[in-house]
């Protein structure tokens, strides 16, 4: 005991002594108290088991640090915020001492050891009131009991208190058991915005309990008075809260890195987040300038002349008048920015005929239906509605969702839809505060509920998804194919197994999607741009579902020595340029001989190998799980169609292609593409495809199969009618026909992509240059279809100007007159091909 305090006597002293000179910064000074408070606890925990059962190891006993202690930022005179954990199975114990007892007893003489004051003073006061109701509750804690209070009943202010958690002490693996466990219950994916309500409730409650020192000048609370520390830690957390499940680069423990990050990933303005971190580290230096005084665990200053004019002094200014004044605008800039963290609520919508004429003055065309709906809300019959904790943020959002969608194209759609969506939800309490604190976002939510059955249909099945736009980086092009995977394979957590990882990567992927649709509807991306960004996340998660299948299938049967996996793409995959609803037309190959064996528990031959991995990718990528479904995934394209094995050997491929393939898997192999492999083996395939794509072949034969192949489309899948981009005479399969079909004859223009290939072929003279922008022109109408219209019926009137712009058009019978002309020139271009294979 004598030497634990002796030591941190003189790190104080030291560390006074190199702050008052200007030596040392405050971050160097708050590291350097935790690092030793550390060291002391390590020693503390160590001395209290070794005294109970010598020669016994540091084993099922953790402590975690919380607080300041938890962040690195530990003050002068700062207790030490500590939880402390057992595990019943390993901790050292006496002979029949229960184990619940042994812990309270080492945890007894940790806190003995710390704190108890003797002639050489005292290590680091204690406080283990932060544990779950310690009111009733021993100070040490089973660790699974522990999980199982903050998995279920933990209170909101538990959040952002283990922000700053961190294992400080004794079995370190046990404290990261905890830590790993209690993630998902700190760190929340979806947005929660009724973080920033309940910190601020704490908030009041602390300047209920500390009046006294809530106005500024001498006396001031410089952690708990309005506008103090307090605030800018609760500021910071508040919106760490609400955006780190979905940003771990905001997770910082240390208020001033966390600020910092902040900053930087554009959730606070870069002066805001500097105002923010100068008020913060003044207030946090004239703190220590108080406590230096006496070595009081005080957070007030002087309110004495005499008293303040001491603690000026020893910041080196001439009087307390000049404090004050060095301290006031730091004072006022946190408050200001502190109060304005809460949106202002609004007043709410009326009930009865005053509702009905409100809506009517909201351009509603039906007010009593409206109003009707909105009653329906109340009465609290949907699920997520039954609740005061969500019935409170929903009729807080409700004026600007009302006003929003009165202003919207279709109001009455947007709230027909709406009302599917609440039906739908589990719970409202996070999409309502969400609603609540961004009306920019309501009225996203308007466009995309007034005009997108699509996206409104995948908002009713997971809200979260309209998280995602409350970032303007949600209105991007996604960024490469390598930057997505990187960013879908990122884990959350330690410990997640496949099946969590499935789930994770579905919510990513989808809500990427789901942004993409929305950049459409709200006119922020041309809908080509769109399908290409839509293909990006579909390799990128072909990439990370694929490597996930084969990890976990290598499990049991190890590799196969020599071989890989091969995916192809092919359609709109393989072309780069997908819709919102797109399959995946994919044949999976692998290198190598298929003689060859894996060298797993459970070995077996390359074609049975990777027979059996196949259906796992496929299956990663296609089973619906609690997240949601993904893609469809379309083998029928594999060497055989459904009558083929689902995977086969590079040199199989390229056999069956060169021998056996019909005209139109040739056609099919023109929008190839490799999209999984090593590098080596992707160039192998890609070299494969091109050989055989230059082989020469019979024009007739060529032209007559795709004329048969045509018709038999046509047959079984008839055109939905006259805006069925896709089947329709005239539309984009007749185009995909002819240029695959001159593609093979020629041997030209071969690129999967079908701009760069119609570019080709019309500049060897071999189709229409207006081609080009037909097929862009019925691209961006297919893509904006699939979220307008999926049914290929015509929109209704209200959307029929947004598909014209998403077109580039300037309204509806600018887009008809251009589509008109577009299919015609296809239709003609088609049939005098197909009149030639006649001839």
């Amino acid at each position: 005991m004598a030497a634990l305090r002796r030591e941190r006597t003189g790190h104080a002293l030291a560390l006074a002594i190199g702050d008052l000179a200007g030596l040392l910064t405050l971050e160097q000074v708050t590291a350097t108290l935790s690092q030793l408070a550390d060291r002391v606890l390590e020693r503390a925990v160590a001395a209290a088991i070794a005294e109970r059962c010598p020669g016994a190891p540091v084993r099922g006993f953790a402590v975690i640090a919380l607080g300041k202690l938890g962040s690195g930022e530990l003050n002068y005179s700062s207790d030490v915020d500590l939880l402390f954990l057992f595990d019943p199975a390993t901790l050292p114990r006496r002979e029949r001492e229960d184990s619940g007892q042994a812990a309270v007893r080492i945890g007894q003489r940790v806190v003995e050891l710390l704190q108890k004051r003797t002639e050489d003073g005292y290590a680091f006061r204690v406080d283990l009131r932060l544990r779950p109701s310690p009111e009733v509750t021993p100070i040490a804690l089973p660790v699974d009991a522990a999980i199982s209070h903050y998995e279920s009943s933990a209170l909101p202010w538990e959040r952002s208190a283990f922000i700053r958690a961190r294992h400080a002490a004794g079995d370190a693996a046990l404290g990261r058991y905890f830590l790993d466990a209690i993630h998902p219950f700190v760190w929340r994916r979806s947005l929660d915005f009724g973080a920033v309500g309940e910190i601020q409730a704490v908030t009041g409650q602390i300047r209920d309990h500390y009046s006294a020192g809530q106005k500024f000048g001498p006396g001031f609370d410089l952690k708990r008075g309005r506008g103090g520390i307090r605030e800018v830690e609760f500021y910071t957390q508040a919106l760490q809260l609400i955006h780190g499940g979905r940003e771990p680069q905001l997770r910082a423990p240390a208020t001033m890195d966390a600020l910092a990050a902040l900053g930087a990933a554009g959730r606070i303005g870069a002066d805001e987040a500097a105002a923010l971190s100068d008020a913060y580290r003044l207030l946090r230096t004239i703190e220590h300038r108080v406590q230096m005084v006496d070595d009081k665990q005080t957070h007030q200053l002087p309110p004495t002349p005499e008293g303040l004019d001491n603690v000026a002094q020893l910041h080196g200014l001439a009087d307390g008048a000049a404090l004050l004044d060095l301290l006031r605008p730091h004072v006022e800039s946190v408050a200001d920015h502190y109060g304005a963290l809460a949106p202002q609520s609004q007043t709410r919508l009326p009930g009865s005929a005053a509702l009905e004429e409100r809506l009517a003055g909201l351009h509603f065309p039906d007010p009593p239906a409206a109003a009707a709906r909105i009653e329906g809300w109340r009465s609290g019959k949907a699920r997520a509605l039954r609740t005061a904790a969500a019935r409170d943020p929903f009729e807080a959002m409700l004026p600007g969702l009302v006003e929003a969608f009165g202003q919207s194209s279709d109001p009455m759609a947007a709230l027909n839809r709406f009302d599917n969506l609440v039906e739908r939800l589990p719970s409202g309490v996070n999409f309502f505060r969400l609603l609540e604190a961004r009306p920019a976002v309501v009225d996203y939510l308007a466009n995309i509920l007034s005009h997108a059955p699509t996206l409104a249909d995948q908002l009713g099945r997971r809200s979260e998804l309209l998280d995602g736009l409350i970032d303007a980086s949600a209105f991007a092009p996604p960024p490469d194919v390598a930057t997505l995977a990187d960013d879908f394979a990122r884990r959350e957590r330690r410990g997640e197994d496949y099946q969590m990882l499935l789930d994770r990567v579905r919510a990513r992927v989808n809500g990427v999607r789901f942004a993409l649709g929305a950049q459409i509807v709200l006119a922020r991306s041309d809908p080509l741009d769109a399908a290409r960004g839509y293909a990006r996340v579909a390799e990128a998660a072909i990439d990370v579902l694929a490597r996930a299948a084969i990890a976990e299938f290598e499990r049991q049967h190890g590799k196969v020595p020599g071989s890989e996996l091969l995916i192809l793409g092919l359609g709109r995959l393989g072309g780069g340029e997908l819709t919102h609803a797109s399959d995946l037309d994919l044949i999976y190959l692998f290198s190598g001989t298929h003689e060859a064996q894996s060298d797993g528990s459970k070995p077996l031959r390359a074609t049975d190998y990777f027979n059996r991995l196949a259906p796992r990718v496929s299956a990663a990528l296609s089973v619906p799980t609690a997240a949601g479904p993904l893609y469809d995934v379309d083998l029928r394209l594999r060497p055989s169609g459904r009558d083929g094995l689902l995977a086969v050997s590079l040199p199989s491929f390229a056999d069956y292609q060169a021998s056996h393939a019909w005209t139109f898997e040739h056609m099919a192999l023109t929008r190839a593409r490799p999209v999984f492999g090593s590098p080596e083996a992707r160039a192998a395939l890609g070299a494969t495809v091109a050989e055989i794509l230059q082989s020469e072949r019979d024009p007739g034969k060529v032209a007559a199969d795709a004329r048969t192949m045509r018709r038999e489309i046509a047959r079984h899948k008839p055109a939905k009618g006259p805006f069925d981009i896709k089947l329709g005479e005239g539309g984009l399969v007749d185009l995909e026909f002819l240029v695959q079909s001159l593609q093979l004859i020629h041997r030209t223009g071969l690129d999967p992509r079908m701009d760069v290939a119609l570019t080709a072929l019309a500049e060897a003279g071999l189709v229409l240059p207006d081609l080009v922008e037909d097929y862009r022109l019925l691209t961006r109408m297919l893509v904006t279809f699939r979220l307008v219209s999926p049914q290929s019926a015509e929109p209704p009137p209200p959307s029929r100007a947004l598909v014209a712009q998403a077109c580039g058009l300037a309204d509806w019978d600018a887009l008809l007159e251009a589509h008109d002309e577009a299919r015609q020139r296809v239709s003609q271009s088609w049939a005098a091909f197909a009149a030639q294979a006649e001839e």
